[in-house]
């Protein structure tokens, strides 16, 4: 863009030369205060990332603007196609550490018409198994080795080798807090692929060693940050309390099933955090004259009873939901009325093809025909509908770490 033109000051006879200029020369000189009043008007992550690559001095201001994590509530999440190899020859095929680097298609739901793009380690997809995603962090492993790596900077980081021998299987991962956090904690569930022994194993980021507990063949699936501390759901569909200090450990939460049921009345359901309500989301199927139909059941978790109770949700107002195939893509909530315009009391599920499927929910509940399996198919629902448990990375998905610094 042009400088603003200078103030020049003429008379009849002589023309005298241009004052001193002070104040902004330009769009990279415009104040940090005024730059951070623009940031809450974008209204979704491409005018986000176009923001914050304009300039040096408007990168310094997203980063320095205190409640980036805000668009986590207010933007949906962006999804990752690790399938859909995109050709970008402006960009680097190749890491810092010489690494082959895999371009790959992401969607955002606020900007369907535009695809933006990321670049992921080849390694992950060959060699290493899906652990899961946190934080704007891709979490994988393969037998002793386990890497986090930034899903759009490539930025790496290399926990110390796992304490066991190499047929390690990892089965799920988080982060307890952004990398840069203080007090972070990188935790995964692992198999031994001889003893089948399982274990949960936490991480200090940036010492030297891991801290492990041995699990009871209940392999943890997902782990949340709900009301301040953080709950865990096992392979059999139960709660647990997880605490990192002073030591690594799981306590059971008691709770009771909805419709008067003694066990979970569902198979490898989500547990998503909602606002100030724990969610639990599974999917059922309806039996009709011309085929089968999958609905999906949202739940709430009441933790004023004792026992602590599933409650069903008939509503979830403007919130939407965001599911992947994956059983290790993380879940997430955001509002969806007024900045992104999308859907509300609804759960964008997202997948290979299409990407994205929406579902109503509660009042609003639309099933949907099921078109590769009939009556007499003794299944739960057809691929497009239940949760995928490939060892290799999955559509997922992500909010940028950029939102958590």
């Amino acid at each position: 863009m042009q400088s603003p033109r200078k103030i020049r000051a003429t008379s009849a006879s002589t023309t005298a030369p241009a004052p001193a200029v002070h104040g902004p020369q330009g769009w990279a000189d415009l104040p940090e205060g005024l730059l951070h009043s623009v940031v809450p008007l974008l209204s979704s992550f491409i005018e986000l990332l176009s923001f914050a690559s304009t300039c040096h001095s408007w990168r310094a201001a997203f980063a320095s603007y205190p409640s980036k994590s805000t668009f986590c509530t207010l933007l949906p999440p962006l999804l990752v196609q690790p399938h859909i190899s995109v050709c970008a020859p402006n960009l680097p095929s190749r890491s810092d550490d010489g690494h082959e680097l895999r371009t790959c298609q992401v969607l955002d739901p606020a900007n369907v018409k535009s695809t933006l793009r990321c670049q992921i380690p080849e390694e992950t997809f060959e060699k290493l198994d899906f652990a899961g995603s946190s934080y704007g962090q891709l979490i994988c492993g393969h037998g002793r080795n386990c890497l986090v790596v930034d899903v759009f900077t490539g930025a790496k980081v290399l926990p110390p080798q796992l304490p066991f021998g190499d047929n390690t299987y990892f089965y799920s991962g988080m982060l307890s807090a952004p990398l840069a956090s203080p007090n972070s904690h990188l935790l995964v569930c692992t198999v031994s692929k001889q003893d089948s022994q399982c274990f949960l194993l936490d991480w200090l980021i940036g010492s030297d060693c891991w801290s492990k507990l041995q699990l009871n063949n209940s392999l943890i699936e997902q782990i949340v940050e709900f009301n301040g501390q953080f709950i865990a759901i096992d392979y059999h569909n139960k709660l647990h309390n997880l605490s990192l200090a002073p030591q690594l450990g799981l306590q059971e939460i008691e709770t009771v099933w909805w419709d008067g049921k003694d066990e979970c009345p569902c198979l490898r359901p989500w547990i998503v955090v909602c606002g100030d309500m724990l969610l639990m989301v599974h999917n059922y199927v309806i039996c009709k004259s011309n085929g089968v139909y999958v609905k999906f059941k949202v739940c709430r978790l009441d933790m004023s009873t004792v026992p602590a109770a599933w409650v069903e949700v008939k509503k979830l107002e403007n919130y939407s939901l965001f599911i992947g195939s994956a059983v290790r893509s993380s879940a997430f909530s955001c509002a969806s009325l007024g900045r992104w315009s999308g859907r509300s009391n609804c759960m964008y599920y997202g997948d290979y093809d299409p990407p994205l499927v929406l579902h109503g929910i509660g009042e609003d509940a639309d099933a949907v025909r099921d078109p590769d399996y009939g009556l007499d198919d003794l299944v739960f629902c057809s691929p497009l509908f239940k949760r995928e448990w490939n060892t290799r990375v999955q559509p997922f998905w992500v909010y940028p770490s950029m939102l958590y610094r």
